[in-house]
């Protein structure tokens, strides 16, 4: 089958090199319209995730390609067990065309083969199995820079999170935090942001451990950009994982989806300092709502640095910890990881996903077009406008002859 009008033995070659061995025609197929979808769908896409999930990668995207109606689409969904209306369906349609392009497809798989960047889909042995927990919810595929010894650890991983700005408190309990659950046979799993994050992958470099980084963007280019030699040391003992294709900037939006990813990969999940609105809270409520157990280390009672831990104590039945003997025990290696399904976009708290998409589209400094932000947010043209007028009245946004931006900040 061929995609797009693209020549079959050119997608042969850059899917093998993606996935780094000789594949028949058909894994071929399955493999590249895998990646596709990487490139048309926003991560957590309930929708593309239900319809890849019925008809398998291939048929949905030629769904998608042949502009299939909504209606049929919805019928085949039925027939298959998943129930999705065929208003929801065709707005889903509507946000995956102006995505749907071979240039777009072609480049995510040169830039992996250029980057040593593999493709992983849930078919492998080397898929991440907490991931299926996640359901219409979970990634289509992932793209990854590491090991294949440090992707089988996965199932003894525990993920430390916490502040971008931490303290010396916080980056001295993750140290032995990491260093103590490695030597206990763990694997770290954590963000790669400033602060907790990187002092949790850098000690459990340092013990000689494994440790696994969930991005936000592409693989092509690491971010944030002051970790990239901490990030390279992970990908060539460890493991670095995004569900979004090379070329694909880290947003707002995708941080919080990633953040679904390192809570469902993890037996538990542990945040060691975090303020009151720390986005290590949001891991949290992922983990929290797909069943995993969540613990926190509290810190003094009048750190401000501390106070999303001594919340998460309090108003959310966390496990408070303080050691690397009492993360252990919430999840010991030898009994079964948890599985609790489906786990959506209520994890968590914050604007709506579309607006959080819609924002990370709009540029400060130069005006795009309603088509390029629809294109960038992975919207609709019509929820594109819609929400565009509304912002405009709010002014949030203004509209130029050359297109729409976001309002300065008068605060910044």
């Amino acid at each position: 089958m061929t995609f797009l009008g693209l020549d079959a033995e050119l997608l042969a070659g850059l899917v093998e090199a993606a996935t780094g061995r000789a594949v028949d025609a058909a894994e071929i197929d399955e493999r590249f319209a895998s990646s596709a979808w990487t490139s048309i769908a926003e991560p957590g896409d309930r929708h593309a995730g239900a319809l890849v999930a019925a008809l398998g990668p291939v048929a949905a995207l030629s769904a998608v390609i042949d502009r299939t109606p909504a209606g049929a689409l919805a019928t085949r969904l039925a027939e298959a067990g998943a129930v999705v209306g065929p208003m929801e369906l065709q707005e889903a349609l509507d946000r995956w065309s102006p995505r749907l392009s071979s240039e777009n497809c072609l480049r995510a798989l040169r830039q992996a083969a250029r980057y040593d960047v593999r493709l992983l889909v849930p078919s492998d042995p080397l898929w991440p199995p907490g991931l299926d927990d996640l359901g219409p919810f979970g990634p289509l595929a992932l793209w990854v820079r590491g090991t294949d010894a440090a992707l089988a650890s996965m199932g003894a991983g525990i993920a430390l999170v916490g502040a971008r700005a931490a303290t010396g408190y916080g980056e001295h309990v993750t140290m032995e935090a990491s260093a103590g659950l490695v030597d206990r046979g763990y694997t770290i799993v954590s963000g790669a942001a400033y602060g907790i994050d990187g002092m949790a992958h850098r000690a459990a470099l340092a013990s000689d451990g494994f440790t696994i980084a969930f991005l936000a963007g592409g693989l092509d280019r690491f971010y944030p950009a002051g970790h990239e030699e901490l990030l390279t040391r992970i990908s060539e003992t460890g493991a670095v994982l995004s569900e979004v294709p090379c070329g694909t900037a880290p947003t707002k939006w995708r941080f919080l989806q990633r953040n679904r990813l390192i809570a469902a990969a993890s037996r538990a999940t542990i945040v060691l300092e975090a303020g009151w609105r720390s986005g290590s809270l949001n891991t949290a409520g992922h983990a929290s709502a797909l069943g995993r157990p969540l613990g926190a280390v509290p810190g003094p009672v009048t750190s401000v640095a501390s106070a999303g831990c001594h919340r998460l104590i309090r108003d959310y039945d966390a496990v408070c910890v303080t050691n690397a003997d009492q993360m252990a025990e919430l999840a010991p290696l030898e009994s079964a990881q948890p599985a609790t399904p489906d786990a959506g976009e209520s994890a968590g708290s914050g604007p709506p996903a579309e607006l959080t998409r819609l924002l990370d589209a709009l540029s400060t400094r130069s005006a795009r077009t309603t088509t390029d932000v629809a294109a960038r947010a992975g919207l609709s043209l019509s929820a594109t406008q819609s929400m565009l007028g509304s912002l405009q009245l709010e002014g949030t946004v203004r509209e130029s002859e050359r297109g729409w931006s976001r309002a300065r900040d008068p605060r910044n």
